[in-house]
C-alpha cells in the first residue's frame, strides 16, 4: 500500500467521523447554551399576573406567565393561571417539552440521560393534553385591544410545557437544557452515510489488484470505525468514556445551578431586590440547625461533600460554612463569613423560601462562586480525559483488526 493511499483513508475518516460530527457537537452545545442563557434572562423579568394587568402592563416589555394549558386554535394558544387567562402566538415561539419529573424532590441527584428537554414545532402542540403546565416568557403586545405574547425576531417567545412542582422548574430546566450526547446530533447520520460511502468506493476501486492488498483492508477497517469502539477489549475504554462524559455533564449542571442566585446579585454582594420588591440573597452559616428545629433547607448541589443532612455530617460543616439563599427578613446583613445564631430565638432571621418561583431557595457548602469555577475545570478535565479513552480503545482494537485481518489474508 502506498502511503499516499493511507493518507487518503485516514483524512476521509477524520473528516467524515471526526470533524463534521464535532462540528455539530459545537453547534449542538451553543444551542442548548442559547436557550439556557434565554430562560436564565427571562425569569427575571417582570411576572404578569391579573395585579400587574391593573396596575397597567406595559405592551412592548416582556414578561413572564405559568399557567395551565387550556386551547389552541392552531396558531393561538390559550394558558390559564389563578387569576389571568392570557393568548400565546404561536408562530415563530420556540417551544420545548420538559422530561416528567419522578418525584417531588427537585433537588436530588439526577440522571443526565434521561433529562433532556425535546423540542417540538408549535404546530404540533395540538397533541397535548389539556391542563399540562406552560412556561412563557417574551414580549407582550396589544392587539386587537387584548394583550398577547408574540414572537418579534429579536426576541421569539420561550414556551415550555412540564408537569410537577412550580417551584421545580428553573433547576430542572437549567440542569436538563443540554445534549446528552453530543457527538450523536443532527449531522451524525449523514455524516456516517458519507464516511461509509468513500471507504467503500475506495476499497472496491482497488479491489482487484492484489498489491493494494493492504489498502482494501484499511478501507474495511476506516468503513467501520464507528463500530470499532463497541467492540473488545476497547469497549472498556468506551464505557469509561460514556461514564466521564456524563459525569463531566452532571458537573456543568451544578455550575449553572449554583450560579442561579448568584444572577439576582450584582458582583460583590450577597442580597437584592427580586422583581416583585421581595429582599433576597445569600446569608453565611458556620452550620446548619437541622430539621428538628423546623430548617429542613434542601441542597442545592446534592452530590456536593457534606450533602447529608447536618446532624449527620458535623464535622464536614465546621470545615467549609453554609450559604443560605432565600427571602432574607429586613435588618439582616447577607453573605456575611460570621457565626449566626441557631436556637429557637434565632430562627426569624434564617432565609425563608422567596414568593417569586424562580429564585432558588437552598443551601451550598462552600463559596457558590468558587464551586462554579471548580465544576468547569472538573467538567473540562472529565471531558479531555474521557475522550483519550475513547481514542485509546479505539486505536487499540484498530491496531489488533489489522493484526488479525493481515494474519488470515
Amino acid at each position: 500500500m502506498r502511503f499516499s493511499h493511507f493518507l487518503i483513508i485516514l483524512s476521509l475518516a477524520v473528516f467524515w467521523y471526526g470533524l463534521i460530527p464535532m462540528a455539530g457537537a459545537f453547534i449542538s452545545r451553543h444551542g442548548w447554551r442559547v436557550f439556557r442563557r434565554r430562560f436564565d434572562d427571562l425569569r427575571l423579568k417582570p411576572f404578569l399576573d391579573y395585579a400587574s394587568c391593573l396596575d397597567g402592563a406595559e405592551t412592548g416589555n416582556v414578561y413572564r406567565f405559568i399557567g395551565s394549558f387550556e386551547s389552541t386554535d392552531g396558531s393561538m394558544l390559550w394558558i390559564r393561571s389563578e387569576t389571568l387567562t392570557m393568548p400565546v402566538m404561536l408562530e415563530g415561539a420556540h417551544t420545548y417539552i420538559l422530561p416528567m419529573s419522578e418525584g417531588d424532590e427537585i433537588l436530588e441527584g439526577f440522571d443526565p440521560r434521561k433529562e433532556v428537554p425535546e423540542k417540538i414545532q408549535w404546530d404540533q402542540v395540538t397533541v397535548l393534553t389539556e391542563g399540562a403546565k406552560v412556561f412563557v416568557g417574551g414580549s407582550l403586545v396589544l392587539k386587537d385591544d387584548r394583550r398577547v405574547f408574540v414572537s418579534t425576531a429579536e426576541q421569539p417567545l420561550l414556551i415550555i410545557f412540564y408537569d410537577g412542582n412550580d417551584r421545580s422548574l428553573t433547576i430542572r430546566t437549567i440542569r436538563a437544557g443540554r445534549n446528552k450526547n453530543e457527538y450523536w446530533n443532527a449531522v451524525t447520520p449523514y455524516a456516517f452515510i458519507g464516511g461509509a460511502f468513500c471507504q467503500f468506493m475506495m476499497a472496491l476501486h482497488f479491489l482487484s489488484r492484489p498489491i493494494f492488498r493492504f489498502t482494501v483492508i484499511s478501507a474495511c477497517i476506516a468503513l467501520f470505525t464507528p463500530l470499532v469502539p463497541l467492540f473488545p477489549p476497547g469497549v472498556l475504554f468506551t464505557v469509561l468514556y460514556r461514564r466521564l462524559w456524563l459525569r463531566a455533564r452532571v458537573f456543568r449542571s451544578y455550575r449553572d445551578i449554583l450560579r442561579l442566585p448568584l444572577k439576582y446579585m450584582p458582583s460583590g454582594t450577597w442580597d437584592c431586590r427580586l422583581p416583585d420588591g421581595e429582599r433576597y440573597g445569600a446569608v453565611y452559616y458556620d452550620a446548619l440547625p437541622g430539621a428538628s428545629l423546623g430548617n429542613n433547607i434542601p441542597l442545592l448541589i446534592p452530590e456536593k461533600r457534606g450533602q447529608r443532612r447536618p446532624e449527620q455530617s458535623k464535622t464536614a460543616l465546621k470545615k467549609e460554612g453554609w450559604y443560605v439563599f432565600g427571602r432574607i427578613p429586613e435588618g439582616v446583613s447577607s453573605g456575611t463569613p460570621a457565626p449566626r445564631a441557631l436556637s429557637g430565638e434565632g430562627l426569624p432571621e434564617f432565609p425563608q423560601e422567596p414568593r417569586d418561583l424562580f429564585a432558588p431557595f437552598g443551601a451550598v457548602l462552600g463559596n457558590p462562586e468558587i464551586l462554579a469555577r471548580t465544576y468547569t475545570q472538573k467538567a473540562y478535565m472529565l471531558e479531555i480525559l474521557s475522550c483519550i479513552l475513547l481514542l485509546a480503545g479505539l486505536g487499540l482494537n484498530i491496531f489488533l483488526i489489522i493484526k488479525i485481518l493481515l494474519v488470515v489474508f
